[in-house]
């Protein structure tokens, strides 16, 4: 699984012209979901973000997670958004080829996997929607961000 995380201090997605989720505070997180990933990919992925320490200390160090965003028990929101295009590939020429991604189906099986597990894990989650056309908007909060890849094990 591909994912690009970005601190943020809010954001949202919009779908028709409808707020469809939205947080204060947290992570903004583009999820894919590639050829071989399994629930396995998803879990190791969450821990990960949920433990990700690239919130801000007193000191101004990155020494706290989503889940205790200030130090104090704050907790900071998840936004997740289904992205195959986190798996495009480009070096073949200057039309990406997106065959590393999963298909749409198994995609979508594993993104609402990933967000069922993130809602039992974390009480602040909002999301997209799978396979629509999303306008996202953000504050980046630093700017901070990192890309977070748990490989799939290909047979």
């Amino acid at each position: 699984m591909i994912s690009v995380v970005q601190r943020v201090s809010e954001a949202r997605v919009v779908i028709d012209g409808q707020v469809a989720g939205e947080i204060g505070a947290g992570l903004l997180v583009l999820l894919c979901a590639e050829r071989g990933d399994t629930e396995v990919q998803g879990d190791k992925l969450l821990a990960k973000l949920l433990k990700l320490r690239i919130f801000s200390d007193d000191a101004g160090k990155m020494n706290h997670s989503v889940q205790d965003l200030d130090g104090r028990g704050t907790v900071g929101g998840l936004l997740v958004i289904s992205q195959f295009t986190l798996a495009a590939d480009a070096s073949g020429g200057n039309r990406p080829s997106f065959t590393a991604a999963a298909k749409p189906d198994e995609g979508r099986r594993l993104y609402d996997y990933f967000v069922a597990q993130a809602r039992l894990a974390h009480p602040l989650v909002q999301t997209g929607q799978f396979g629509a056309d999303m306008k996202v908007h953000l504050v980046n909060d630093g700017p901070v961000t990192i890309p977070l890849r748990i490989a799939p094990v290909l047979q």
